[in-house]
Order: C-alpha cells, then structure tokens, then sequence
C-alpha cells in the first residue's frame, strides 16, 4: 500500500500549506485529538478544520526553532546511523482514507521507513530517557506509518541544544487499527457534520475560551440548561474538596517546618527539604497612587480577564 499525493509542496507558500491541512487530519493533529497534545486541544483542532481559527502553533518560538533546525538533525541523524535520508515535498494521503494526511520530514532511502525530526527543551529530556518516546510523538509516527504503509519510523531529537537521541518506532497494527478508528470519528462526526466536540480541561482549550470569547456583552444575561446545574453542583464538590486538601497540605507543611526548626536545610532517605529566609519586595501601590498619582498612572498595567464566578440561587 502507498500514499497517494494529494499536493506538491516544494514550492507551496506558507499559508497555502496551512489551508491545505484543512483538507484531513495530519499527523500532529492525531495527537491532539487524542488529547496527548499540550499545546492543542480537540475542539481547538476542530476549528481549525472548519475554518473558525487560524492554524497554527500555539508554542510558535518552539515551532519556528524545530523547523530551522530539521535539517541539522536529519543530517546528524544520517552522520550517526549511516541511513540516507531525503525530503518528500508532497503532502501525502491515505489509498483508502482521503481525510487521513501525512507531512513527512524524510523518508529513508532504499527503506520502507520515515524519520521524524525534533528538537526538545533541556526540561523535557526525562521523557526521552532509555526506550522512552513522549506519546504525542509516538501517535504521529504510527499515523504516518498507516498513511504511508511504512514498517516503521525514526524519530531523532535535539535536547536542549547539546543531547542528541535517536529511537526507532515499529509499525504497531493494533495501536493503527484503533488511531485511524478514532480519527474517522472525528472527521465524520465532528468536521463533517460540524459537530463540535466537547471542550476538555487542557490548557489549550483554557487558552481557546479567552480567545473565542475575551469579552461579556454589558448586562446581558441568558438561560442555562439543565447541564450548567450539574457541572455546577460539581465544581461546588470539587471546591470543597480543593478546600479540605489545601487544610491537609498545610497541616504537613507545618509538622515538616517543626521538624526543621532553625535549620535551612534537612534530608531524608528520598528527598533534601529546605526551609530558607527569602526576601520579597513589592510596591505599596496605595501609598504610591495618593502620593505619586501622575506616576500611578504612568505604570499601571490594565489587564482584562472574565473570572467564571458562582452562588445558589434564592
């Protein structure tokens, strides 16, 4: 089984290539539908797919950085295992599931094989450790595998700047069967039909509430449905819940600052407790404002946001 082109890119503007992703669910969208993806949540991937919202990366800096590295450790990664490697410019789209789409960054020459090229902050390099491959990454490789009927992929990646890994990924035909079930679901229940589906705790989806709906219509009001009771009645348990923990987490605190005393710093057979003086300075800003009003006003920061608050009716 191969791909079929669905599109050449080798000379494709940038926001051609973005419009185009509208046409199916891409690699890097499998994770996020799957909800392994931190910077992009299901509905945020929906919109994107229907044409509400722009697509791009919600971490662009990261973004931009990986792409101008991708050479680099292709070529690194060809220098180290002695695999050519070599670029196909083409959006690629699954024989039998024309929604299923796959943007590679190389294929390896005389192989039925791909390769995945990252680069990672120095922070996140426990999640490379030994066999380890972070999920969102894992997801991506097996559904270019099931768009390009590849036996397997490689993903190498530069950590922090100066630690290079590379792990190979077998094709895994259950792991396949059940993404590309999954992806079908969405494109057919959700992009098709523009079903939008639930919003999730992520802080992508966090992030798509203020920017969907940054500002409150003044005195408006409207009626909730039977729902918004019991996610209400459940936000009320877990507030109590976040209450008694915080009562619990103090409690501990203090029993370990006991145990401590005078002393700054304390170990135990697992962990090395601190409990250091620490100086904090801040402004008395309403000592500045009555007495430096002109120099108030100079550097107050106005920042908006639309705090969700509640109370029982009476």
């Amino acid at each position: 089984m191969k791909a079929q082109v669905l599109q050449n890119t080798a000379d494709m503007e940038e926001n051609e290539w973005l419009e185009s992703r509208r046409q199916g669910i891409g690699g890097s969208d499998a994770a996020a539908i799957a909800g392994f993806n931190k910077w992009k949540s299901p509905v945020v991937v929906y919109m994107e797919k229907i044409g509400e919202v722009k697509s791009e990366s919600s971490n662009a800096e990261a973004a931009y950085w990986g792409h101008v590295m991708e050479a680099t450790v292709a070529q690194e990664f060809s220098k180290r295992t002695g695999l050519k490697v070599r670029k196909r410019n083409a959006i690629l789209q699954h024989p039998e599931h024309a929604w299923m789409l796959a943007n590679v960054d190389r294929l390896i020459v005389g192989k039925n094989e791909g390769l995945e090229c990252k680069t990672a902050s120095e922070y996140l390099k426990d999640e490379w450790d030994g066999e380890e491959i972070p999920m969102a990454y894992l997801l991506q490789c097996q559904h270019y595998m099931a768009v390009t009927g590849a036996d397997a992929w490689w993903i190498a990646v530069l950590i922090g700047g100066n630690k290079f890994v590379h792990k190979r990924i077998e094709r895994d035909e259950e792991l396949i069967e059940s993404l590309t079930d999954m992806e079908k679901d969405f494109w057919e229940q959700h992009v098709l039909k523009q079903n939008p589906p639930e919003i999730d705790g992520s802080s992508a989806s966090v992030d798509f509430i203020k920017a969907m709906y940054p500002d409150a219509d003044p005195d408006s009001e409207t009626e909730l449905d039977s729902e918004s009771d019991k996610l209400l009645e459940a936000l009320e348990q877990i507030k109590t819940e976040e209450k008694d923990l915080k009562t619990k987490k103090n409690e501990y605190e203090n029993r370990l600052k006991q145990k401590l005393e005078t002393f700054e710093r304390g170990f135990t057979n697992h962990y090395v407790v601190t409990f250091k003086n620490q100086e904090r300075r801040t402004v008395d800003s309403k000592r500045l404002k009555a007495e430096q009003p002109e120099l108030y006003e100079k550097y107050t920061k106005v920042s908006k946001s639309r705090p969700l608050k509640f109370k029982e009716a009476k």
